[in-house]
């Protein structure tokens, strides 16, 4: 990836300035992507502190602090939410989240950089905290409202929120579409952090140890009322038995043993089939260090009903 060039003065009200800080941004969130999805969905904090372009240093986050307001942006770069549930506990019903002025003057300050970025739409990334040190992003997310009577700001996943008039009259469908897109971009991918660093960032079958081609698979479905996004509902799968799982080619019995689906086993094919699913047959998951982290016996045991009544 081409790294920008730092001009001596980086913003002022000049539009040219604004569009190298703009591009600047914009190189960031697709290194920030990239990373990582090469890592399976998570940056870990050196990685981003340790950020370089155009031969200078650029931490991403701030050392200490939620949110990082770098003296050459006129905006905010990055906000930082920590998490200690299985959901972001600063969103909203309707899939917004709120995000608390900072200390100290309201108007000035982080508040300032902040509130210059609603009136630009100047993207951010958001950074949940998931485990010491961890970092899932989503980017990118928008800086949409002011509420000064309750000290925050609004912060949506999609720019098309800033359009939409008084955020606390959305319609019913606009809600549905917030709530929707909340699930996809903030708690799927928060999920499979969890679920990838309990494992240790390896195949509970296989042991294959490259993060970008590892999922967190849900023992009991999303959809389904036990089928919350907790690591003891997740197994860290490679891709070919995450998608092997998802059809009931193969399950997992309550004491962590994978059996294949008889006619899969029986099949005959390429060496593919033979050593990527028909040799788990019998093998043992390999399971998180963390008690707290290992599978649900009760959640494998209703999945487990499900595979063998087919």
């Amino acid at each position: 990836m081409s790294r920008l060039r730092w001009p001596q003065r980086f913003w002022s009200a000049s539009g040219m300035e604004s569009a190298v800080e703009s591009a600047l941004r914009e190189q960031i969130i697709a290194w920030v992507r990239e990373r990582a999805e090469a890592n399976g969905g998570f940056v870990h904090r050196e990685e981003m502190l340790s950020y370089r372009t155009g031969g200078r240093r650029l931490p991403i986050i701030d050392y200490s602090r939620g949110i990082r307001n770098p003296v050459e942006f006129a905006s905010t770069l990055s906000i930082v939410s920590s998490v200690t549930g299985p959901y972001d506990d600063v969103e909203s019903e309707d899939g917004l989240l709120h995000y608390a002025y900072r200390k100290g003057d309201p108007f000035g300050g982080d508040n300032a950089k902040l509130r210059h970025a609603l009136t630009t739409g100047m993207p951010l990334i958001l950074f949940r905290k998931e485990v010491a040190n961890f970092y899932t992003p989503v980017a990118p997310v928008y800086v949409v409202d002011d509420y000064p009577e309750d000290r925050t700001f609004v912060i949506a996943l999609d720019e098309a929120f800033r359009f939409m008039g008084d955020l606390k009259e959305l319609t019913v469908a606009q809600r549905s579409y917030a709530v929707r897109l909340a699930k996809q971009r903030l708690h799927q991918p928060a999920f499979r952090t969890r679920v990838l660093l309990a494992y240790e960032t390896r195949c509970a079958m296989c042991r294959l140890a490259h993060g970008s081609l590892l999922d967190a698979a849900h023992i009991v479905p999303d959809g389904e009322q036990l089928g919350v996004p907790t690591t003891s509902n997740g197994l860290a799968l490679c891709k070919i038995h995450h998608a092997a799982y998802d059809q009931n080619m193969l399950g997992v019995t309550p004491d962590y043993v994978v059996h294949l689906d008889r006619e899969l086993l029986d099949e005959v094919d390429g060496p593919m089939l033979r050593h990527g699913l028909q040799a788990m047959h019998g093998q043992r998951l390999t399971l998180p260090r963390r008690a707290a982290d290992v599978p649900s016996q009760d959640l494998l045991a209703w999945r487990w009903e499900r595979f063998a009544s087919r």
